[in-house]
Formats: structure tokens, sequence, C-alpha cells
């Protein structure tokens, strides 16, 4: 029997089992309303490590943990941006996502943040509604010379 996913701050070295919890995330289920370019521009496989691993200690993410394996991340920054939102495409519907979106409501309020932002996926919009994000502005930026839409999401916390 398996152990409920568990939540912790990402430690140094991890940065690689977040790629991979990154790409399958895009690659396998993100893929559903993206077209495979759209896929390849926002996750290539050749993304270059050490930028990642700079940004990933940037953000410095909750992560979550499954039997040993990182399964998913999130990031709220002290302005209430989530900048990253992801759960390894391996280990779809398992709460796992809930369990992050929940941590990230604890870290905002610690913050004394009035609301959070993120610019959101077209897969994701539906499970950011369920907790209590609008949509306030469709978006089309580029990404490695795509165009690969999402969404400015906002919640108010107070």
């Amino acid at each position: 029997m398996s152990k409920p996913p568990y939540i912790r701050r990402c430690e140094p070295g991890e940065e690689a089992s977040l790629f991979d919890v990154y790409f399958t995330a895009v690659h396998l289920v993100a893929s559903r309303d993206y077209t495979a370019e759209q896929v390849q521009a926002w996750a290539p496989p050749d993304l270059d490590a050490e930028l990642w691993k700079s940004k990933i200690r940037e953000i410095n993410p909750f992560v979550a943990e499954l039997n040993g394996e990182l399964v998913g991340y999130a990031d709220v920054q002290s302005n209430g941006y989530i900048d990253h939102f992801f759960v390894s495409g391996k280990h779809p519907r398992r709460g796992i996502g809930s369990l992050l979106m929940k941590r990230i409501l604890v870290e905002a309020a610690s913050l004394g943040v009035s609301s959070l932002t993120s610019h959101v996926s077209r897969t994701a919009q539906p499970f950011f509604e369920r907790f209590g994000f609008v949509i306030a502005e469709q978006r089309y930026p580029e990404v490695r010379g795509v165009v690969v839409p999402n969404a400015l999401m906002y919640r108010s916390l107070s």
C-alpha cells in the first residue's frame, strides 16, 4: 500500500527530477489541448539544464513526493504570482495537484498576499477554477517562436 503524497520544499539536486515532472505534464497531459508544435516549443527535450536549474532555484517550489519519487511541484512568489504548477503526466488525477494548491494557499496566507495570479494553460484552467480562480484575460504569448495560448487567472484571498 502506498503512502499519500508528501509536500515539502524542493532540495538542491532535485532539479532534473522536476524537469521530468514538467516534461511529462506537458507532453502526456497538456498535449490534449495543444498541438505537437506548441508542446515541443513549450517543453523541448533539450532545454538548457543550467538555465532550468537556475529557474527552479529562483522560484523555490514545493514538491510532492510519492513513494520516494517527485510527482509534482508548485511555487508561489512573495507578490502572489504562481510561476510553475505541474503534476507529472505519469501520475494524473490522484489528488497531487489539490495537495499542492492547498499548500500554496497556506503559503500565500503566511506571505500576507491579498491575491494570487498565474498564467494558466488551457489544460489547467478547470483545475484552477475549482480553487476559486477566475480568468482575467486570455493570452497568446510566443514561446520559441510558437504561440502557446494561456490565461491570466486571478484569485482574491481577502
